[in-house]
């Protein structure tokens, strides 16, 4: 047998939740289905986080799909999350990126893209948590990134990462000094397969430089190659 893959979703709108959980439940996930934020946060607390996935719509009753995301991540960095929304302004996908998901779909979608970017994701999710590296550590400069423990540390002090962002930490930590493309960075985080907009990765940069820069506004390891993608440097 393989792995149980529990996914959690909220969607206030009845027939795309029952057309999302029909084609999961499909594809082998063990789905949660409710439709409304207080619902999801309440489903995450009580099962003490104990999902692969959360699913959220953006236009909720109540509490949004944003507040939602934002609070499920502050409780837990190794879930993956996803956004639904019928809107596609670009704002939309970055707010709820920069809040901590980590892939966003817009409506209307087919089974095959939903279930592809679903994957994606849980094959990021369940690599990280069954990670059988020994334990081992790059080090550059002030940072030190921990493989076994998928933890990261500047200057002795935890930086809190995602999935997402400890990868591409890792990525970047690989190869100092490397000028990256914005395709080969997608490629190698989020699969060879993804379906989504290559801008993931720059509201992806600007969330980890947030995080690790002294000044975000003037970065001084993750540096923009224009026209190109990006270069780590210690």
């Amino acid at each position: 047998m393989g792995d149980i893959r529990k996914i959690l979703i909220a969607e206030d709108e009845d027939v795309i939740r029952d057309f999302v959980v029909i084609n999961l439940r499909r594809a082998g996930y063990v789905v949660t289905d409710v439709d409304n934020g207080e619902k999801a946060l309440e489903v995450f607390q009580k099962s003490d986080g104990d999902f692969d996935i959360v699913l959220l719509d953006v236009m909720m009753p109540g509490i949004d799909g944003f507040e939602v995301c934002k609070q499920i991540r502050a409780a837990s960095n190794s879930v993956g999350i996803i956004m639904l929304s019928a809107k596609t302004q670009e704002m939309d996908k970055v707010s709820g990126l920069m809040l901590g998901a980590d892939d966003y779909v817009t409506k209307p979608f087919s089974p095959t893209e939903l279930l592809a970017r679903v994957d994606a994701v849980y094959r990021r999710v369940s690599m990280a948590r069954s990670a059988s590296e020994p334990a081992s550590q790059i080090t550059s400069g002030d940072f030190i990134l921990n493989i076994k423990s998928r933890s990261l540390t500047k200057k002795g002090k935890p930086v809190e990462l995602t999935q997402m962002e400890f990868q591409i930490m890792e990525f970047f930590m690989s190869h100092p000094n490397v000028a990256m493309e914005r395709s080969e960075i997608l490629s190698h985080v989020w699969g060879e397969d993804y379906y989504g907009d290559v801008k993931i990765v720059d509201v992806n940069i600007r969330r980890l430089r947030m995080k690790i820069e002294d000044d975000p506004s003037k970065p001084k390891h993750i540096l923009t190659i224009w026209g190109y993608g990006y270069k780590w440097v210690d």
